[in-house]
């Protein structure tokens, strides 16, 4: 398996500029997609992003298979107009909590803020075998046993 690259590389710095202009180019557009839309606002035509990106398709789908325990997540706070970042607690029924004060007025502008987040706090090793652990086996994280 390939290393999440690490900070102060080109190689990071690579992945920082492709998920932002994928993001940039989304603006406009309802949801979510690190895609690079060829009209800004415009999904008729993508290409780039985790299509033409290996590195940054690795990289998502390692940050998507993380435990929910201390997920960072998109709160949307007045509809349509205002998203805070928000951390899980891992424990079902309990509410997350807002990360910081900052409110984001761009559904993307935040995307891509997590999407930052996320990457300084992943070991360049993440997602390695000997990080596997059974999940629901576990019985460890506070889920009924059915």
């Amino acid at each position: 398996m390939e290393p999440i690259p690490k900070k102060g590389t080109p190689e990071r710095q690579r992945l920082i500029d492709e998920h932002k202009a994928c993001m940039d180019s989304m603006k406009g557009v309802a949801g979510n997609s690190v895609l690079l839309c060829g009209t800004p606002g415009d999904t008729t035509v993508v290409t780039g992003g985790v299509h033409a990106d290996p590195v940054l398709k690795r990289v998502l789908l390692r940050m998507r298979g993380e435990s929910p325990k201390g997920k960072l997540i998109v709160i949307c706070t007045k509809i349509e107009a205002e998203w805070r970042i928000g951390r899980l607690s891992g424990v079902r029924g309990v509410p997350p909590e807002f990360v910081n004060d900052k409110i984001y007025t761009d559904e993307q502008e935040i995307q891509h803020e997590i999407f930052l987040m996320r990457l300084d706090e992943l070991s360049d090793s993440y997602g390695f075998p000997e990080d596997f652990h059974e999940g629901w086996k576990r019985k460890d994280d506070n889920w009924p046993i059915t």
